[in-house]
């Protein structure tokens, strides 16, 4: 060992003076250069560790990817104590977001350079990505030592004691660094953020007096100048303190922002008035703003939050008259969260309902027309949201013909189909409402969203082609490139629908990608933010980064893959069957060679033109030479390990880790699982189908485990599924607690099926969703007639018929002869002029 760390011998001065020259040509991106003086070394010396590792960090640069990290590897094990060496290996590594392996590249390079500042640099950057708080304490007090004349090394070792968990010694480093300043000029913006951040720490000790103090005497001497955040933190502190100038405090922030309301929170709160009950006082306190700044809306809205029985109806028909009568579109889903109290949604109709009265067209009416307008709008919204979906489609009708040109009428009428279940015709009032103005990027979106929910994933594409890159090979393709995490969720949901299950994991699987991106992506804002002194910014980017996966677009889009990965995991030949039918399209031919154009266009022009960007040790995306091929069926590797500490609350990922665990044969994790699934919802439909699975595999198992897991696998499982009671018994107890729930009646017919019941009882069972007292819904009947179709059931067409005349207004249970023509009418629509053409021969 000894031998193999010993040092080379030194370079003859004219080759050191070579590498020198490769080194400060790497420095400033002569990239062509520094290869020839790289092969010049490498003539007389060609195992020279450094020289190798210089030249594939230039051949990386260059494109050349592969062989550039070979040389890397190699020259690393020609100089094991080459600084340089490990420090190029570390940045390949990085690159590559191996940020564990680079770490200790890092720190291999600092055993032979210990005061190299790029190294500990980089190094800092790369604690602070893997959260290693403490070393990065260490390392931040390394640079302060070498350059304590620059003011961001103190700021980094203060927000390294910070995230480290001891804001004590944080406070010690800004308070010593504060007293080294001089000549400070005014409205200094860094100097005013490190204020600030050392304000948030006194405030996070408890040493409110300190922190006023300091805001205080640094707002008055124009050395802080984010006036908002001198106005919220002494508005903060003083309540903190309960002192009695919290009033005057918090009454300055509402006049600097009257329509904040969080100030109007945090102004009732310090004056010990309750927002989540009726009040009097604080109606009468918001009066008072209401007068003082008759054009804040703010105050207003919060009064219908206190206030019950005649003194919200005072208080709301107002509200309610100003913005009909301004025509605010956004008008219901302001009032909407009031309907949690039922009394109030039954003033807010009878007002509205009255005022359609008053302002329907007459010769005596006085009113505007457009204000009878925005009242029917506001009905329909209000009878949809209370499921009286035929009421508000008759008020969009009238008052679509009193003004058919409306896009905001053509939007909610495709929002009420859209909740009925009738997906087409939800897309084509979209349509109808895009054609009314063709250049509005919202409009377009949200057809494109409604075609991808109608299963029309090529016409969407089209139309969200109309905004995506002209070159990009197709607008799916840029808007994944652009990071649209709304789209790629609803394009999977689309591609699932319509039976393309690869498709589908590839967009799940892109959402996850998004997500990976995000959290890389941070690692540049290590350095940016202390260089910036944007300390407070830095430091909600972290925790923010920290609850990163708990996004719900982020669990929809891994539940849903391991839910695929699920499906073939039980049945391989799905792959199988997709591979074969697998057939391109010519547009999708078309945009494949395209796609391949552009990025040989773009390979070569790197190598016309090669300079040393950082962003050039970035590995290519992955090659994807089939768009239609089923991708990475091998498993939901570690995709769910982020969410049950960050969504632990979520059943449907501990069913999600249940039933990736059991496929795996981890019986102690799945049952476990199965335990949190309980301790949630214990009736849960899903789970109770999972408690059957488990208790069947655990009897169809040769031999009980081995201990310890043995005997603790068997006493979990039994307290979950008592061993006297019998699977039957256990699914008619469920069935009965659960008559009259529509998830419940199909989970106990899917574990019939499991339990090898008759066809017909299982049939009777899943007919029972029919029901009167069963409140059936379009997703659980779609289940339903799928797990009738799966079982080869003679009465799936009854089950069928049957859903088509219960749900009225629904296109899901039509046939595909039935649904042809409602498809070719989507995109028919209608212009303005013919509309307007219609409405006036009606």
């Amino acid at each position: 060992m000894a031998r193999a760390l010993a040092k080379r011998a030194p370079l003859p001065s004219k080759e050191a003076s070579l590498f020198k020259e490769l080194l400060t040509l790497y420095e400033t991106r002569q990239i062509k250069k520094g290869l020839k003086t790289a092969d010049q070394i490498l003539k007389k010396f060609p195992d020279h560790g450094e020289t190798l590792c210089m030249k594939g960090l230039v051949l990386t640069h260059m494109g050349r990817r592969e062989e550039g990290i070979d040389l890397v590897k190699k020259g690393v094990r020609l100089d094991l104590t080459s600084h340089i060496c490990w420090h190029v290996f570390g940045l390949i590594q990085k690159a590559d977001k191996n940020y564990e392996e680079a770490l200790k590249s890092y720190t291999q390079a600092l055993k032979f350079d210990k005061e190299n500042m790029n190294l500990l640099r980089d190094s800092a950057q790369l604690q602070t990505q893997l959260r290693l708080f403490e070393l990065l304490v260490d390392t931040r007090h390394t640079i302060l030592r070498l350059r304590p004349n620059q003011r961001q090394n103190w700021i980094g070792l203060a927000v390294a004691h910070h995230l480290n968990g001891h804001p004590a010694e944080a406070r010690k480093v800004l308070e010593h660094y504060q007293r080294s300043l001089k000549n400070v000029p005014d409205y200094d913006i860094e100097h005013s953020e490190t204020l600030l951040y050392y304000i948030h720490v006194l405030e996070e000790l408890g040493d409110l007096s300190e922190a006023l103090t300091v805001l205080d005497r640094n707002s008055r001497s124009r050395s802080i100048v984010d006036r908002t955040s001198i106005l919220e933190i002494r508005a903060r502190i003083l309540s903190k303190q309960q002192a009695p100038e919290a009033d005057e405090a918090w009454r300055a922030l509402i006049q600097h922002n009257p329509d904040r309301y969080e100030s109007f929170r945090g102004y009732l709160e310090n004056l010990g008035l309750p927002l989540d009950q009726p009040n009097p006082d604080a109606i009468t306190k918001l009066q008072e703003f209401v007068t003082q700044l008759p054009r804040a809306t703010a105050p207003r809205r919060l009064q219908l939050n206190l206030a019950t029985g005649d003194k919200f109806k005072e208080l709301v028909t107002p509200y309610l008259t100003t913005g009909l009568t301004k025509g605010i579109p956004s008008l219901f889903a302001d009032v909407k969260a009031l309907y949690v109290d039922k009394d109030k949604q039954k003033t807010i109709e009878e007002i509205v309902e009255s005022l359609r009265e008053e302002y329907s067209p007459s010769p005596d009416s006085d009113a505007e027309p457009t204000t009878y307008l925005w009242t029917l709008y506001f009905l329909a919204q209000h009878y949809s949201c209370l499921s009286q979906h035929t009421k508000a489609l008759s008020l969009l009708d009238i008052a679509l013909q009193h003004t058919p040109t409306l896009p905001e009428l053509h939007m909610f009428k495709a929002r009420v189909l859209k909740r009925n279940g009738d997906y087409l015709g939800a897309a084509r009032c979209l349509n109808d409402a895009r054609l009314l103005d063709g250049q509005d990027r919202f409009l377009n979106t949200k057809c494109g969203k409604y075609m991808l929910r109608a299963g029309m994933v090529d016409e969407a594409n089209s139309i969200f082609g109309m905004f995506t890159k002209k070159d990009a090979p197709s607008p799916a393709q840029d808007l994944e490139d652009m990071q649209s995490i709304l789209f790629l969720l609803e394009e999977a949901d689309a591609y699932r629908q319509i039976g393309k299950t690869n498709l589908a994991l590839k967009k799940y699987m892109a959402v996850k990608k998004v997500f990976d991106d995000f959290e890389d992506d941070q690692f540049d804002f290590h350095g940016y933010n202390l260089r910036k002194f944007t300390i407070s910014i830095y430091l909600k980017l972290l925790k923010w980064e920290n609850q990163l996966r708990s996004h719900p677009a982020y669990i929809k889009a891994v539940i849903e893959a391991s839910k695929i990965f699920i499906l073939v995991s039980d049945d391989p030949s799905i792959v199988t069957a997709l591979s074969s039918t697998k057939q391109l399209t010519d547009e999708e031919k078309k945009a494949k060679k395209k796609a391949k154009k552009a990025a040989q266009k773009v390979q070569e022009d790197k190598k016309a033109q090669p300079t040393a960007n950082d962003k050039d040790l970035d590995p290519p995306p992955p090659k994807d030479d089939d768009p239609e091929a089923p991708m990475c069926w091998n498993g939901p590797s570690k995709l769910l390990h982020p969410l049950t500490t960050l969504a632990p609350d979520n059943i449907d990922v501990w069913i999600a880790v249940y039933d990736v665990a059991v496929r795996r044969k981890k019986l102690l994790q799945a049952v476990g699982a199965l335990n949190r699934a309980v301790a949630l919802s214990s009736d849960h439909p899903e789970l109770h189908i999972r408690l059957v699975d488990i208790k069947q595999r655990a009897s169809s198992l040769p031999q009980t485990p081995p201990a310890p897991i043995g005997p603790a696998f068997v006493e979990a499982l039994n307290k979950l599924v008592p061993d006297e009671l019998s699977l039957e018994t256990f699914n008619s107890q469920y069935l009965q607690r659960n008559s009259s729930d529509p998830r419940a009646i199909l989970a106990a017919a899917q574990v019939l099926l499991k339990l090898s019941a008759p066809l017909s009882e299982i049939e009777s069972v899943t007919f029972g969703l029919l029901g009167e007292e069963v409140k059936l819904v379009i997703p659980t009947a779609l289940s339903a007639l799928s797990f009738l179709s799966s079982c080869n059931s003679s009465r799936a067409e009854e089950f069928r018929v049957a859903c088509d005349a219960k749900f009225e207004l629904s296109s899901v249970f039509k046939t595909p002869s039935e649904l042809a023509p409602l498809r070719e009418q989507v995109l028919l629509g209608s212009p303005s002029e013919a509309i307007l053409e219609e409405t006036a021969q009606s």
